[in-house]
């Protein structure tokens, strides 16, 4: 992949807002942090899409109805909080050996999973 300040300006921004967001999100975000930059809403998907087909990071289906960008490509899964719709990481750990033990009692051959829970996060709990 050629370098790109535009594309070095997004995955900086996705890297330091952990929060798994969406395209729009992101590019609000890098808009009120880089006030100067010249980078528009297709090239914010664009970019995302190109970085997640190449793996640099992870493009997260079925939350919401918009695609989410995280930045961490290493086996985990997400939580969202049903009510303020933050999107947490949960070490993979939790559940050793899923991919293995699904395909053995299915007898899939099993490329992929996005796992989700659903709940309340600590901060919407108080």
């Amino acid at each position: 992949m050629n370098y790109s300040k535009q594309r070095e300006i997004i995955l900086d921004a996705l890297t330091k807002n952990a929060v798994h967001p969406t395209a729009e999100a992101l590019f609000q975000i890098i808009k009120s942090e880089n006030e100067d930059t010249n980078i528009g809403i297709a090239t914010v998907y664009r970019n995302l899409r190109k970085l997640a087909d190449m793996g640099v990071i992870k493009r997260i289906e079925g939350l919401e109805d918009s695609e989410h960008f995280d930045h961490n490509t290493h086996t985990h899964y997400h939580f969202m909080c049903s009510n303020c719709r933050r999107v947490y990481d949960i070490d993979a750990n939790v559940a050793p050996n899923l991919l293995e033990n699904a395909q053995k009692q299915t007898g899939f051959v099993i490329d992929g999973y996005d796992i989700v829970f659903h709940g309340l996060c600590k901060d919407c709990q108080n």
